[in-house]
């Protein structure tokens, strides 16, 4: 289950506490732990928001593979994580390494590339403020 700190608006809390139950009960397996370390409204960019979460995957931990409408921004805090987006060749990312993933790229591989030593990855997102983080993939 994905276990939330809000450190942000409401809304968002909303928003992601809906994702994650909803993904708990698909999966059936413990998720990684998401903590939303926080939300802005852009006032240069109508309509769009800002947002920055921090993603803790145990040893050997994955996230279902999913979408994000909005574009995404990823840096490797500690340990290593494995990613895929559809097209593209799965890539391990160590700390200190980062990538770009564009709005509506399908992110088919997201996990913990080490099965003894956990990971956490910081995500910067922009999207509008009723788009959900992320949306699981249907098979």
């Amino acid at each position: 289950m994905i276990v939330l700190r809000i450190c942000a608006a409401p809304f968002v809390a909303l928003t992601l506490t809906v994702s994650a139950s909803a993904f708990a009960h698909e999966t059936g397996a413990p998720s990684e732990k998401v903590t939303v370390l926080q939300e802005q409204l852009l006032k240069n960019v109508p309509g769009k928001k800002a947002l920055m979460i921090e993603v803790d995957y145990k040893p050997g931990q994955s996230s279902i593979a999913h979408k994000h409408d909005g574009t995404a921004m990823a840096y490797v805090l500690s340990g290593a994580i494995t990613s895929q987006v559809k097209g593209e060749k799965a890539v391990t990312y160590k700390a200190g390494d980062y990538w770009y993933e564009a709005a509506g790229s399908e992110h088919l591989v997201s996990k913990n590339a080490s099965a003894t030593q956990p990971a956490k990855l910081l995500v910067f997102m922009v999207l509008s403020p009723d788009e959900p983080v992320l949306v699981p993939l249907k098979n």
